[in-house]
């Protein structure tokens, strides 16, 4: 089984249609059971950094996610559940993230549009299941406005104003910057790259 975590935070609904194209069929779930239970986990954001740790925190659901990794089982996080998995956050303050990646987030610089929100092209540095369906100048879609400042488990990155780690692995835990269940078929061929290590 393989379960979207649902701590309030994130268009549930798109990431799992995107999933689903991908021939990954998800339940959406905030039961500890069920999350104890899955196969494989899908951590969402959206928002600010420090509210969605909070709201992650107010579920209780941070043991059994933790649990489930050192377990080696699969996780992808995305967009912000990517950042939530870093050691610290600088967006409004500094906060303590789950830690899983080392680095800390920081607000993109450089000369650029904040957010930086549309298509970006992937420079994949390390090869992977997860970006073996892709080919050289793969475009893929953004939303943010903070990035890690890491070079930990690093597959492909982007560059807007600053070199923004897109796609990153420590094990069996996967996590992208970007939306792919927005990205078009290129998001697709991605989440279909992660459906061969489940």
């Amino acid at each position: 089984m393989h379960v979207i975590i649902d701590y309030n935070v994130g268009n549930l609904a798109s990431v799992k249609q995107g999933f689903l194209r991908a021939g990954i069929k998800t339940t959406i779930s905030q039961d500890e059971v069920v999350i104890r239970n899955a196969s494989s986990l899908i951590l969402p954001g959206v928002g600010a950094f420090k509210e969605s740790l909070d709201a992650l925190k107010q579920s209780g659901l941070i043991p059994a996610i933790l649990d489930h990794i050192n377990s080696n089982k699969p996780l992808i996080g995305i967009c912000l559940g990517m950042q939530l998995l870093y050691e610290f956050s600088e967006e409004y303050g500094r906060h303590q993230g789950l830690g899983i990646f080392k680095g800390t987030i920081k607000k993109i610089t450089g000369d650029v549009k904040i957010p930086h929100m549309g298509w970006n092209t992937l420079e994949i540095l390390n090869d992977d299941p997860i970006v073996s369906n892709l080919k050289e100048a793969s475009d893929v879609y953004f939303v943010h406005s903070y990035y890690a400042d890491s070079s930990d488990g690093i597959i492909a990155t982007t560059n807007y104003g600053v070199r923004i780690p897109a796609i990153i692995k420590k094990g069996n835990v996967y996590a992208t910057q970007f939306h792919p269940e927005k990205s078009g078929d290129i998001g697709i061929e991605i989440l279909k790259g992660y459906k061969t290590i489940l």
